[in-house]
C-alpha cells in the first residue's frame, strides 16, 4: 500500500460534523470583502498582495469558536470562502486598470463597474471550475511532493486551534513574534524593510551587483515550510539574475539604451524626463540604481519567458497525471448511481458535468454580453475559447507553482504576460492588429490573471481541507459564493480609489502591473516588442531541464526580485539546519508529527502574523489620518542619522537573525515541551 493511502485527515471521512453552514458562509464572505479591499489597495499601490487564508483561519479560530461556536470544518469553510476575495482582487488590480493606458482613449470606457464585475466573476468562477478535476491529481496524489506551504500552514493552524494546549500556544507564539516584529518594521520602522548592498556602476570588476532582502517574518516562515531544496533552487534563479545578468548588462549596455527600453515598456515617461525605475537622471544620463533599471528593462522579460517555458514543460510532465485523474472522474460519473454511497465524504467533488457545462456557460456569457469588448459574436466567441484554453494551461501551472512556493510568491503577472503574448500573436495571425483589438487582448489576459490567482488560492484551500478532513464539494461551493460576493465589492473599491480624477496611473496609485500589461499589448499589436529577451528566458528554462533541475522553480527565481527569494531561502536553510541536527541526534519523526512539530507551527505563526500586520497597515495607510499617523511615528530617518544608513540596515538584519534563531531553537524542541 502506498504512503498516500495511509494519510489520515484530522477529521475522519466517517465523521459527521457541521461544515457548510449559513454562519460559515456569511463570516467567510465578510472576511473576503475586507481582505479583498485591502489587496486592491496594495496591488494598485505597490504591485503586490498578501495572502488571506491564514489570517482568516486565525481569526476564525479566535473569534468563530468563542462567539459563534464553529467547528473546525466550519472554520475551514470560513477561510475558504474568504480567500476568494484576496485572489480575485490581485487578478483584477493587476490587469483591468490597463484599459486606462491603451492606445485609444475609447478603451478607457471599458473601465466601468459592470465590466469589472463581469470579468471578475467569470475569471473567479473559471479558476475554481478548472481546479475541480485537478484536485485529486495535484492535492491528493502529490500530497508528499507538493507542500502547498500556505495551505499546509493553514491546515496546521486549524488543527492547532482545535487541539489547543501546546499546539495552539506554539502557533500563536509565532504569530505574536511576527506581529511584534511587523510593528517594529512596518509602523515604527525600527527594522528596515529591505536592506541592500549594491556595488557602484563605476566598479570595473562587478558593476551594479545588488544583494537585498525583504526581511519579513512571512518570507522566513514560507521558506521554512517549503524546505531547503525548493528554496535553494528558487534563490539560485535570483542569483543568476541579480549577480550575473544584471552586472553583465550594466557593463555592456549604455545607460541611454536602458532608458529607451524603460520608455518603451512604460516605466519612464521619456528619456528627457527624470524618474522612472532606477531613478533616471536626464541631465547626467545616469541612473541612481542601475540594477533596478536593468531588472525592469530586460530581466523581467527574460523571467517572463522562463516562467512561460517552465510552465509549459511542467504542464507536459503533468498531462499523464491529469488524463488519469480525468478518466477516473468520468468513470465515477458513469457509475455514480451505483457508487454514490461508497464515495468517502472527503473524496466528494462537484461533478465533471458542472465543470463542462459551467465552462460552456462562461463562453456563451462572454460571447453575448455587451459589456465585453468586441464588435461581433465571432470576436467574442474567440475570446471565450482562448480564455478556456489558456485557463486550462495556467490554472494547472498556477496550482503547481503555489504548491512549491506559496500563493504570496505566485508569479501571476508572468503567466498573464504569457497569455497576453499568446493572444496577441493569435490575433496577428488572423489579421487582427491595431488599436481596436488591444482591449480584447486585455480581456483575455485579465480573466486568465484572475483565474490563475483564484486557482492558486483554491489549491491552498483544498490542501487545507485535505489535511483537516473537509468535504471538497462543500469547499468548491463556498469558493463560488466567495468569488461572486467579493467581486461585487472589489469592483466598487477599485472604482472608488480611481475616483473622478483617475488617480490610477498617478504617483498615488501607479498600478505597476497593469501598466506593464498595457505596454506589452501595445508593443505586440504594433509589432514593436523585443522578443529576443523572451526567448533568452525560454531557453534558460530548457537548459535547467537538461541539467535535471526543475525549471519552473528556477524560472520563478529569475523573475522575482532577489529581495523576495533571499529571505525565503534563509527560512529554507533554517529548516535544513534543523533536519541536519535531528538526523545527527537520531531523532525520527513521522510526516504528521513534522507537520504539527514546533518548527512548522512557529513558521505558520510567522506567516500569519506578518500577513495580518500587512493588511492592517494597508488599511491604516489608505486614509489621510492613517498616513499622517504613520509619518509621525516612523523612526527610520532618526535611526539613519544616529547609525548611518548601513548601520540602520545592519540593525534590521540583526532583528531578522534573532527571529531566525528563535525559529531554529523552537523547531528543536519536542512537542511535549512548552
Amino acid at each position: 500500500m502506498s504512503e498516500k493511502k495511509l494519510f489520515q485527515p484530522f477529521v475522519s471521512a466517517q465523521t459527521i460534523m457541521k461544515e457548510l453552514t449559513a454562519k460559515s458562509i456569511l463570516l467567510g464572505c465578510f472576511f473576503g470583502v475586507v481582505f479583498g479591499a485591502a489587496n486592491v489597495y496594495l496591488a494598485l499601490k505597490a504591485g503586490l498582495t498578501v495572502s488571506a487564508s491564514i489570517p482568516i483561519a486565525v481569526i476564525a479560530i479566535t473569534l468563530g469558536r468563542k462567539f459563534f461556536k464553529t467547528t473546525i470544518l466550519e472554520n475551514n469553510i470560513i477561510q475558504t470562502t474568504g480567500s476568494a476575495g484576496e485572489s480575485i482582487a490581485s487578478g483584477v488590480a493587476f490587469t483591468l486598470p490597463g484599459f486606462l493606458f491603451l492606445s485609444s482613449p475609447d478603451s478607457a470606457s471599458y473601465f466601468n463597474y459592470l465590466t469589472i464585475l463581469i470579468l471578475a466573476i467569470v475569471g473567479g468562477m473559471l479558476g475554481t471550475l478548472l481546479m475541480i478535476p485537478l484536485r485529486k491529481a495535484l492535492i491528493v496524489n502529490e500530497h508528499d511532493t507538493l507542500p502547498y506551504p500556505e495551505g499546509t500552514a493553514c491546515g496546521d493552524v486549524l488543527k492547532a486551534g482545535e487541539k489547543g494546549g501546546d499546539f495552539a500556544k506554539t502557533a500563536f507564539w509565532g504569530l505574536g513574534v511576527a506581529f511584534g516584529y511587523a510593528i517594529l518594521q512596518k509602523i515604527l520602522h525600527i527594522v528596515a524593510e529591505t536592506p541592500f548592498y549594491i556595488t557602484k556602476q563605476a566598479n570595473k570588476f562587478f558593476p551594479s551587483a545588488k544583494i537585498s532582502g525583504e526581511i519579513t517574518p512571512e518570507y522566513m516562515g514560507v521558506g521554512y515550510i517549503i524546505g531547503p531544496r525548493i528554496a535553494g533552487v528558487l534563490v539560485a534563479g535570483g542569483v543568476l539574475s541579480w549577480l550575473v545578468f544584471i552586472p553583465l548588462l550594466s557593463f555592456l549596455v549604455p545607460a541611454d539604451i536602458v532608458a529607451a527600453q524603460l520608455v518603451k515598456l512604460g516605466y519612464l515617461k521619456d528619456i528627457a524626463t527624470d524618474g522612472g525605475k532606477g531613478g533616471w537622471n536626464a541631465a547626467t544620463h545616469t541612473f541612481n540604481d542601475y540594477s533596478a533599471a536593468v531588472y525592469y528593462a530586460f530581466i523581467r522579460l527574460i523571467g517572463a519567458g522562463a516562467v512561460t517555458a517552465g510552465g509549459v514543460i511542467t504542464l507536459i510532465k503533468t498531462i499523464p497525471t491529469i488524463i488519469k485523474s480525468v478518466k477516473g472522474s468520468f468513470g465515477s460519473i458513469k457509475s455514480a448511481g451505483v457508487q454514490r454511497g461508497e464515495v468517502l465524504r472527503t473524496e466528494k467533488d462537484l461533478s465533471l458535468k458542472v465543470v463542462g457545462f459551467g465552462s460552456l456557460a462562461l463562453v456563451l456569457l462572454i460571447s453575448v454580453l455587451p459589456q465585453i469588448p468586441g464588435d461581433n459574436i465571432l470576436q467574442k466567441g474567440l475570446i471565450g475559447i482562448l480564455v478556456i484554453v489558456f485557463g486550462a494551461l495556467f490554472v494547472t501551472v498556477s496550482s503547481r507553482i503555489v504548491g512549491l512556493i506559496g500563493s504570496s510568491n505566485n508569479p501571476i503577472s508572468g503567466m498573464t504576460i504569457a497569455t497576453v503574448m499568446g493572444t496577441s500573436l493569435i490575433f496577428l495571425a488572423v489579421g487582427w492588429s491595431g488599436q481596436a483589438y488591444e482591449p480584447l487582448v486585455l480581456v483575455v489576459g485579465g480573466m486568465i490573471c484572475i483565474a490563475a490567482a483564484n486557482a492558486g488560492a483554491t489549491s491552498q484551500d483544498l490542501k487545507s481541507g485535505y489535511i483537516v478532513g473537509a468535504t471538497p464539494r462543500n469547499q468548491q461551493i463556498a469558493l463560488f459564493v466567495g468569488a461572486i460576493v467579493s467581486s461585487i465589492v472589489i469592483g466598487i473599491t477599485i472604482k472608488y480609489l480611481d475616483g473622478p480624477n483617475h488617480l490610477i496611473g498617478t504617483d498615488k496609485f501607479p498600478a505597476p502591473q497593469a501598466t506593464l500589461m498595457a505596454t506589452l499589448i501595445k508593443g505586440i499589436e504594433s509589432q514593436k516588442l523585443d522578443w529576443q529577451y523572451v526567448f533568452v528566458g525560454v531557453f534558460l528554462a530548457v537548459v535547467m531541464e537538461l541539467c535535471k533541475i526543475k525549471s519552473l522553480s528556477f524560472a520563478i527565481g529569475v523573475y522575482l526580485p532577489l529581495s523576495t527569494t533571499l529571505p525565503i531561502a534563509i527560512g529554507g536553510a533554517i529548516k535544513g539546519l534543523v533536519e541536519h541536527k535531528k538526523k545527527k541526534d537520531q531523532v525520527v519523526t513521522t510526516p504528521e508529527e513534522e507537520e504539527l512539530g514546533k518548527g512548522s507551527l512557529f513558521a505558520t505563526g510567522l506567516v500569519a502574523g506578518g500577513a495580518i500586520a500587512g493588511v492592517i497597515v494597508a488599511f491604516v495607510s489608505g486614509s489621510e489620518w492613517g498616513n499622517k499617523f504613520l509619518n509621525n511615528v516612523t523612526m527610520e530617518e532618526s535611526l539613519k542619522v544616529w547609525l548611518s544608513t548601513n548601520g540602520y540596515y545592519l540593525l534590521g538584519v540583526l532583528f531578522f537573525a534573532i527571529m531566525g534563531w528563535m525559529l531554529y531553537k523552537t523547531a528543536l524542541k519536542k512537542n511535549e515541551d512548552i
